[in-house]
């Protein structure tokens, strides 16, 4: 019996792990997962110790409010599977939370597994010294990631994003509208807040009032928004009777695929839903608002390395995505951006070749490449034990 600790801390993390967990079951029938995950992971089996939205906490200052507690759960983790060691441990993304524990899983001779390089090659580039101590592999996600982490002896394995993989390369936008009840004429636009109730927080007011300030020029104008949790959808519905009750807006449980691919632009908060919507070929508008003294320290200590914040830019190489940071984060200016779209039938066929390329080049069969490193590196670690023995 193979077991696998295995720990993700929001929606995108606990995707990459169903995917993981279901390519390695495929190889490997005999195996028991447990640690933290989401619906998707508990879907596949995963015991999950904590409820993931426990850790689901993001930005310099909101992680200071929940530190304790943070703490606390990494400890309890930590203790768990030191009392019954697994024959691999995976952190998937979250490095400030994980490769804590993954070095002292490490120094306790369990194997351990980062997935998705943390944003070294972007910034706090001097964290690469905690990913050597922490981790014997490391699931890099994108092939830009993979010099830098070679060249600071990382051992590293480029897999590809799932999501390249699952996502067909043609949608059928017709259909998806259909199926919604979304009219196939109007123009529609979705809007994606995120997935943290902290950015529902900073985000909502401003993306239902870009919405708002387009319903006024353009009547005819849709509007459709997954929501990835009854709390994330009430305090969203809350935001919209304070900023524009009578929003003809359409509010999805998940489905957030669904919500891009009948949409003619997106609005979307910088995260996975940037990746998402890039392979899905919808041009969208980047917002994004964080606690001003996270915005204040990042600024003021020079942090960002990269030009760009949205994924779907840095895959680019292109600010295809225009991107409205902190204070630029208006219904006016975000409006703005969505209508010049809605208005550039041909600037919208130039970004949707582009992302038609970029996801070609990122099918990679992923999941399974991810499965197959992971096996490899259990086989290895116990090779490198029986040696010692």
């Amino acid at each position: 019996m193979l077991r696998v600790g295995i720990v993700a801390n929001e929606v995108s993390g606990d995707l990459l792990g169903a995917g993981l967990m279901r390519a390695l079951r495929e190889l490997r029938s005999d195996i028991i997962f447990e640690g933290v995950g989401g619906t998707r992971m508990l879907e596949q089996g995963c015991n999950s110790l904590v409820p993931m939205e426990r850790l689901s906490v993001m930005g310099l200052v909101e992680v200071l409010k929940h530190l304790p507690e943070l703490l606390a759960i990494r400890r309890q983790l930590a203790n768990h599977f030191l009392a019954n060691p697994p024959d691999v441990f995976i952190g998937i993304d979250a490095p400030d939370f994980n490769l804590g524990l993954e070095k002292r899983l490490k120094n306790a001779g369990i194997p351990t597994v980062h997935y998705v390089s943390p944003t070294v090659w972007a910034w706090r580039s001097g964290r690469v010294e905690k990913i050597k101590e922490a981790v014997n592999l490391l699931l890099s996600l994108f092939p830009f990631e993979t010099e830098f982490l070679q060249q600071h002896q990382v051992p590293v394995s480029y897999v590809g994003h799932s999501l390249a993989d699952e996502i067909p390369l043609e949608s059928d936008q017709a259909k998806v509208r259909s199926q919604l009840g979304l009219c196939q004429e109007s123009p529609v636009i979705a809007i994606l807040p995120g997935s943290r109730m902290s950015e529902i927080q900073g985000l909502s007011a401003h993306f239902i009032g870009a919405a708002q300030w387009i319903l006024q020029r353009r009547p005819d104008t849709r509007f459709v928004t997954p929501l990835v949790s009854p709390a994330v959808r009430q305090a969203f519905e809350q935001q919209i009777k304070t900023v524009a009750p009578e929003l003809p807006i359409l509010l999805l449980d998940g489905q957030a695929r669904d919500a891009i691919t009948a949409a003619d632009v997106v609005l979307t908060a910088s995260g996975t839903a940037t990746l998402e919507t890039l392979l899905l070929k919808r041009p969208m508008v980047v917002g994004y608002r964080m606690q001003w003294l996270t915005f204040w320290i990042i600024k003021r200590l020079n942090l960002v390395k990269v030009p760009y914040i949205a994924m779907a830019n840095l895959l680019a190489d292109d600010g295809l995505a225009p991107e409205y940071i902190q204070d630029e984060c208006t219904a006016e200016k975000l409006g703005s951006a969505l209508l010049r779209f809605l208005d550039s039938p041909e600037q919208v066929a130039k970004i949707q070749q582009a992302y038609h390329k970029i996801h070609c080049d990122m099918r990679r069969n992923s999941s399974q490449k991810a499965a197959q490193a992971v096996l490899a590196l259990i086989a290895e670690q116990a090779i490198k034990a029986e040696q010692k023995a």
